[in-house]
């Protein structure tokens, strides 16, 4: 089996925490440089993974050094990198939320295609073993129809954890895009459409910034999502969740109730009608607030694609459809109307 060389562009918290420790953990991987615009800190990060440091992506991409790389960028730069990597003949893992535009996310896909190299986008909720339990339940019938759901996602915000606090690109409307629920939220539509095995048609939502004083993008998000069969729900996005984060979906069906990471001991709680209750001991979601990240799977996958040269499992198209449910709910915050999703089409300018 081949060796990878992989760089990794941005040297943020993401890459920090998940990318970088996740590469260097792979035996089929050899991490060969890092960029960030920041030198100290790509410097900084060089020496701790033996690697070289890049402030400028251009050079590093154009560098012939790497076969793949992260994108771990603000999320403005996430579709630019990307397309100029994947035409420079180079494998992407692009960080959430993949682009700030349908039009982007399907420039990013066109290069992939044209290139014929893999991109994949960074959607760990997947390889979550209670997420993945509970789709397999859902698939095979046990739980018989879904009739409705609840999803959310918070935490304090980014500042707590991110390593430019509150001055970071994370509250800059013009860097971020989108706030929670580009952070958060994308996380848990994803989720819902990989549980549920639907793509979402309609959208209606409330997203508004509350809690930073300091951000020009969104804090708190509440959506109401409707799938193609007709299951109903809501998913809630918060940087303003003091104590304890919550990462919590629980799903209403026919003949039970699922409760996924809602427990602090059992990450499934399955809940029969019959009054039945069983309980999963699957191992923690991961979490910025515990120490120390554990394999998320996303950077495994990505490698193994790449190395048996199969589809990645979470693919640019599919990283688009749970995109598109962001740019939907941005939509409907500001018509104040519902938001169809007309096959795969948002109707966004």
């Amino acid at each position: 089996m081949k060796t990878l060389k992989v760089g990794v562009i941005g040297c943020g918290s993401i890459a920090q925490h998940r990318h970088l420790p996740e590469y260097a953990f792979n035996q089929h991987v050899e991490l060969v440089a890092v960029c960030d615009t920041h030198e100290e800190r790509a410097a900084k990060v060089a020496e701790k993974y033996g690697v070289r440091a890049y402030t400028n992506y251009e050079e590093l991409l154009q560098s012939g050094e790497v076969d793949a790389v992260s994108v771990c960028t603000p999320n403005y730069l996430h579709a630019p990198i990307s397309i100029a990597a994947l035409q420079a003949g180079i494998h992407v893992l692009c960080e959430k939320p993949m682009a700030t535009s349908k039009e982007e996310a399907e420039a990013m896909i066109e290069a992939a295609k044209q290139s014929g190299k893999k991109l994949m986008i960074a959607h760990n909720q997947r390889f979550v073993q209670s997420h993945q339990k509970a789709r397999q339940l859902i698939e095979s019938g046990e739980i018989g129809k879904i009739y409705s759901f609840r999803t959310a996602f918070g935490h304090g915000g980014p500042e707590g954890w991110s390593v430019e606090g509150k001055e970071g690109w994370f509250f800059q409307k013009e860097k971020a895009f989108v706030g929670a629920m580009g952070d958060l939220g994308v996380h848990k539509t994803d989720l819902l459409r990989y549980l549920l095995g639907e793509e979402i048609t309609e959208v209606g939502a409330f997203v508004e910034t509350s809690a930073k004083d300091f951000a020009d993008v969104d804090d708190n998000a509440v959506c109401v999502l409707k799938t193609e069969s007709g299951i109903i729900g809501t998913l809630a996005a918060s940087w303003a969740y003091v104590g304890k984060e919550d990462n919590s979906t629980i799903i209403y069906g026919e003949k039970a109730t699922l409760r996924l990471e809602d427990n602090p001991t059992y990450s499934l709680v399955v809940q029969y009608a019959t009054g039945e209750v069983v309980n999963y001991e699957l191992g923690k979601i991961q979490s910025n607030a515990e120490g120390g990240q554990k394999n998320t799977g996303t950077v495994e996958q990505f490698v193994d694609s790449v190395i048996q040269d199969k589809e990645p499992p979470v693919t640019g198209e599919e990283g688009m459809k749970s995109l598109q449910v962001i740019l939907a709910a941005l939509q409907s915050h500001e018509t104040k109307q519902i938001v169809s999703l007309r096959g795969q089409g948002v109707s966004m300018k």
